[in-house]
């Protein structure tokens, strides 16, 4: 057990450095692009720049929410530890993204049938540089995110700029190349549609958590009956599993048994059927005899 522990706190470590490490790079160069923005007059720019703006507030939370997570649970207050925090920080860069989409496809929508003067030697220099940044963050984070919600809101934030920053460079090469001041809209709007669809579905997720739904792929009917067919239970109630962050579930139920059936054994095998087929780690039982008649079901 202190093995898988060791582990776990490693992989937590690897995540804090490639935060903070991100949140460094993009927090410095996103007052370059801003800078690069405003010389240039793009749109296309300006919307990387504002999204690379995200990105630093975004990371900034998630390497804050990290780092509040290693805690240890406050028995009397946190007794659950700090975990949630991670989730709140994917909701708030969800929202982040989704208020930085819809200004880029309302600021888009004018440009497209007005397209002012851009410099488009001001939009290479730049947007190569922040293709730069982008690549090392995305290296950093691409692993983390398998592991987190918190840590996947960041890495989406990073590959979505990643996307922008080569709809940049390509934007800039069109206008330099063949004068096509429209496409520097059009780069900007197609950027703003790649970020909504993504933060709403990572705004999805985070809110299920926050309403302790069973994880999509909790099949509570087949625990139930695997609880249930373990030898000297006779019902199987109370059945909650929720997740508490990323890639952490947890569940609650009442088992009852014959009077005399051994409560260890049965525990013992209730907790490998979760633990195994299940995937949930943590889980409390109550154990309780069928000649107990004071345990009902919740009215609510």
């Amino acid at each position: 057990m202190s093995e898988a522990h060791d582990h776990a706190r490693a992989g937590r470590d690897t995540q804090v450095r490639a935060l903070a490490i991100s949140f460094g790079l993009v927090g410095v160069f996103m007052v370059v692009e801003f800078v690069g923005a405003i010389l240039s007059g793009s749109l296309a720019l300006l919307s990387d720049a504002g999204h690379m703006a995200t990105d630093a507030l975004g990371l900034g939370m998630a390497l804050a929410a990290r780092i509040a997570a290693r805690r240890p649970a406050d028995k009397l207050r946190h007794t659950y530890g700090l975990y949630r925090v991670e989730i709140f920080a994917a909701l708030a860069n969800a929202v982040l993204l989704l208020g930085v989409g819809g200004y880029v496809l309302y600021e888009a929508f004018g440009r497209l049938r007005a397209p002012p003067e851009v410099l488009p030697v001001t939009m290479l220099v730049v947007g190569s540089l922040g293709l730069v940044v982008n690549l090392i963050s995305w290296r950093l984070l691409r692993t983390g995110a398998k592991e987190s919600l918190n840590v996947e809101g960041a890495y989406l934030e990073v590959l979505a700029d990643l996307l922008g920053s080569i709809a940049v460079l390509v934007a800039a090469l069109a206008i330099q190349v063949a004068g096509l001041l429209i496409i520097d809209a059009a780069v900007g709007a197609l950027v703003g549609l790649f970020i909504v669809p993504r933060a709403i579905r990572l705004g999805w997720k985070a809110l299920r958590i926050l309403a302790q739904l069973a994880p999509k792929d909790a099949d509570l009917e087949t625990i139930a009956a695997q609880l249930g067919a373990i030898e000297g239970v006779t019902d199987v109630h109370d059945l909650h599993v929720w997740t508490l962050t990323s890639e952490m579930e947890v569940a609650t139920v009442h088992l009852m048994t014959g009077a005399d059936v051994d409560a260890h054994r049965v525990l013992d095998e209730a907790k490998a059927i979760l633990d195994l087929n299940h995937g949930i780690d943590h889980a409390t039982f109550q154990v309780e005899p069928e000649t107990h008649v004071e345990c009902a079901e919740p009215s609510w």
